[in-house]
């Protein structure tokens, strides 16, 4: 039996705003994968920002474990990067090699201490790889800047390359008003999705040619909710849904649809338990394998989430079940932390309307099954005092095992880390010295 490879393949802020998910946005290869492998309904990341929840799924333990707290480019890091998946793969006998965004170190001490044997500058340099009869078996992680908003001074946004869908005709994220600009907005999105798919599916074409799908794990997910107000950066589904996919050997094909709770945790144990090597020790996720062969029904009752550092300073951790979502906040705020949204039409059109005066709850309980959008906090109704208490309790326990600062000392701020105010409006906004929030 020839060696497993794998194949991670990964996008930004793209939630599951795909086709898979039953979203109007053609995204016919990203479709075409989800027929041949594994879709996951319920996937979600352990933080909704960008490096912190790539850090978790590549190290298998959650931000405040292996210390990337915030955004790499901000001076956050690994405490350990030896732990990184392509680190541990390549101890045991795999070629490694990184083609486009990986954003979870920054600098060149800090990219070369991720043992990628090879490094690429997009996807084009993926599909030469897989051309030129590469050595096995590999590691081969592509990451794409589609569809993230684009840099100043076009941040509003998306990285793109064809025209937007007709805006006539399209439907907005539910936590947005149907207006004009939202239905822009979420067009020029839907442009960058298709961007993404054509991408993605040059790389997914170039490993059929090759020879390759029959023994590689395709691994296609990515980081967090999409970018608009309410989404990334926040611990609502609609921000910790992320889209996954996996097609493979043994059961990993056939287009099965997975509705148990799932963590991008659990992708380490998969890969180590398929490719046949011994797991570090200290991960958090279980392997999927046993759940998509039908050998159980569940792999957790409870998945955890937290925010640490976006651009600025803003501590929530949540516990979520089937049924109930818990939200617990650290910091007092007299409204939201509005330079943790990126800058958008959408994000204008709340200001507008007086969203920097609605200051978030402490605390918050939401029944998923009555109120999947988690608009109705239930944390003061008498008559869901047992599940607060409840779900209180498992995110305490959780703090607890995990040693999260955020339940005792603190979420700590070290020298290199670079942060906005809390009172900033917009991502640009000038930061604060190194070491300061």
């Amino acid at each position: 039996m020839p060696p497993l490879n794998v194949l991670y393949i990964h996008s930004h802020d793209t939630g599951t705003y795909i086709q898979p998910y039953g979203h109007a946005i053609p995204t016919p290869n990203l479709q075409r994968l989800a027929e041949q492998g594994v879709l996951f309904r319920n996937a979600f990341t352990t933080n909704p920002t960008c490096s912190p929840s790539r850090a978790a799924l590549l190290t298998g333990q959650y931000p405040h474990e292996n210390g990337m707290f915030g955004l790499a480019h901000r001076g956050f890091y690994l405490d350990d990067p030896s732990r990184h998946l392509a680190n541990h793969l390549a101890r045991n006998g795999y070629h490694t090699v990184l083609a486009g965004v990986q954003h979870v170190a920054h600098g060149k001490e800090a990219v070369e201490a991720i043992d990628y044997r090879e490094r690429h500058r997009d996807h084009q340099g993926a599909i030469a790889f897989l051309r030129d009869a590469p050595k096995q078996p590999f590691f081969l992680a592509v990451g794409f800047m589609e569809t993230h908003r684009a840099a100043p001074p076009n941040q509003e946004d998306f990285f793109r390359d064809v025209d937007p869908l007709d805006a006539r005709y399209v439907r907005p994220p539910d936590p947005l008003p149907d207006t004009p600009e939202t239905r822009d907005d979420l067009a020029r999105y839907a442009a960058s999705a298709r961007t993404l798919d054509r991408k993605m599916g040059q790389v997914f074409d170039a490993l059929d040619e090759a020879g390759l799908a029959e023994n590689t794990l395709v691994i296609c997910t990515t980081d967090h909710g999409i970018a608009f107000p309410r989404m990334k950066c926040n611990l609502e589904d609609d921000g910790t849904h992320v889209m996954l996919m996996l097609r493979g050997p043994g059961p990993f094909s056939g287009g099965k649809v997975v509705d148990a709770l799932v963590s991008q945790l659990d992708l380490y144990p998969t890969v180590c338990a398929l490719a046949g090597i011994d797991p570090p020790n200290g991960l958090r996720g279980t392997s999927l394998v046993p759940l998509v062969a039908g050998e159980v029904e569940e792999l957790h009752d409870t998945l955890f989430a937290e925010v640490n550092y976006h651009c600025a300073f803003e501590p929530i951790r949540s516990a979520r079940t089937t049924r109930w979502k818990y939200v617990r906040r650290f910091e007092p705020a007299p409204g939201p932390i509005l330079c943790n949204t990126d800058r958008s039409p959408s994000k204008a059109l709340w200001i507008k309307h007086g969203w920097p005066t609605m200051a978030p709850a402490r605390e918050a309980l939401y029944d998923l099954v009555f109120d999947p959008h988690e608009r109705d906090n239930l944390a003061d109704s008498p008559g869901h005092t047992a599940v607060l208490e409840d779900m209180r309790a498992r995110l305490e326990v959780f703090m607890q095992a995990t040693g999260d600062p955020a339940g005792g000392e603190g979420v700590p701020m070290r020298p290199r880390w670079r942060a906005n105010r809390t009172t900033d409006v917009d991502p640009q906004d000038p930061m604060l010295p190194p070491g300061q929030r």
